[in-house]
């Protein structure tokens, strides 16, 4: 089956739908730290203080995934979408017309982390519309909307530039205010009633939580995507402070490698269906690990050349791991979105604060990326574990 007859096989125009929402929801959620160094500026931050403004918008969206899965299933996706994208034009027009100092730009990252909560709806639109056998591609595509990455940290630098951060929010306002005109336009309303679904769903939520492969999803979610966003968020200030690139330039090397990471995605969906998601997750994570360690090479193409590779098998694994979360939890995407999304949120959280912390203290980056990439040692040697017990399994099967 071709990956257009797999399209056709669905509502594609809410493929379209819920992957333009996670779009612009990830440029929103990464504007902080797309604009990090006109922020240090003009509000003469600390690097510690820096490292919190970056994170909290990642903070504030894995608390917020939870919830947004629980009213995907429970009120409808598609009116949930529609309340984050509400509240994101919301949050900018606030940073547009009111937030001044650190104390209410602290406030302002934290509402900014509605957008990440987009994770746990625009997934089950597009998941709901095709068929089991499609998910993996279709989910991986609609993933790919980490190329709103891509897009903020290209852009953002260069509004920055010519304008004040406060008029960058209002851009990115209007730019949300399309996407919701958009959205009403591509993804129709829910058909079916959800009355059923909401007898089930607090049964099929203790049966979830009370599931150990939920929590292992959630790890090696918050290593490949929590990795993924955490480090797309760090990477202008690392690329500013180790090799003394520009705001402007510093965005740009930042977007290649969101770009690559984005756009190799869905390939780890469509591979992972075809390969089984936990053997390619085995052969991932080393490269990940491998990777992150060289970002702070002495040599700069070198060390481009380790981020380029690091987000890149970061995002495949996003796309693996979410071929494995719609493998394993069909009835109930919405709420498994949110809980694993949730875990992702929180280790991109973790990334930019630990490195920036001690880098406060250390004057180094590296004790922060050696830390993760222990716990991408840790990931791997779960997924090892569990290679092993399935051949066990099968082999004590066979006659």
């Amino acid at each position: 089956m071709t990956i257009l007859t797999i399209l056709r096989s669905g509502h594609w125009p809410s493929l379209v739908g819920a992957w333009l929402h996670l779009t612009v929801s990830f440029m929103v959620w990464l504007l902080i730290g797309a604009m990090s160094l006109s922020l240090a500026r003009d509000l003469e931050l600390s690097d510690q203080q820096l490292a919190w403004l970056v994170a909290l918008p990642l903070l504030g969206g894995a608390g917020l995934r939870v919830p947004a899965g629980w009213s995907a299933d429970w009120v409808g996706a598609r009116s949930t979408a529609l309340a984050i994208l509400l509240a994101e034009v919301a949050a900018l027009l606030w940073g547009w017309l009111g937030v001044s100092g650190y104390g209410e730009a602290v406030l302002f990252a934290l509402l900014l982390g509605v957008a990440g909560a987009s994770f746990a709806v625009a997934l089950p639109i597009a998941g709901r519309a095709y068929p089991p056998a499609a998910r993996g591609l279709v989910l991986g595509l609609t993933a790919s909307a980490n190329l709103g990455t891509v897009l903020i940290l290209f852009l953002a630098p260069r509004w920055a530039a010519v304008m004040d951060w406060h008029r960058v929010c209002a851009v990115m306002a209007g730019v949300v205010g399309v996407t919701v005109v958009l959205f009403m336009l591509l993804v129709p309303q829910e058909q079916s009633s959800l009355a059923p679904h909401r007898v089930e769903w607090w049964r099929n939520a203790a049966e979830f939580i009370r599931r150990r492969g939920a929590y292992w999803l959630g790890f090696l979610y918050a290593v490949t995507f929590g990795g993924f966003i955490g480090f797309c968020s760090l990477l202008p200030l690392l690329l500013h402070d180790l090799y003394q690139l520009d705001a402007v330039m510093a965005g740009s090397v930042a977007a290649l490698c969101g770009l690559f990471g984005s756009l190799i995605r869905p390939l780890g969906g469509y591979v992972a269906d075809r390969c089984g998601g936990l053997r390619i997750l085995y052969y991932v994570l080393p490269i990940i690990v491998g990777s992150v360690v060289a970002v702070t090479s002495p040599s700069f193409p070198v060390a481009v050349a380790m981020m380029v590779i690091a987000t890149g098998a970061m995002g495949f694994g996003n796309g693996v791991v979410f071929q494995l979360v719609a493998e394993w939890f069909p009835k109930d995407i919405g709420l498994a979105s949110g809980v694993v999304g949730a875990a992702g949120g929180f280790g991109g959280f973790l990334l930019p604060i630990v490195t920036g912390t001690t880098k406060g203290f250390t004057g180094s980056y590296d004790v922060g990326l050696w830390l993760f990439a222990g716990c991408g040692v840790c990931a791997w040697g779960t997924v090892i574990v569990a290679l092993r017990t399935r051949a066990a399994a099968l082999a004590e099967r066979s006659p």
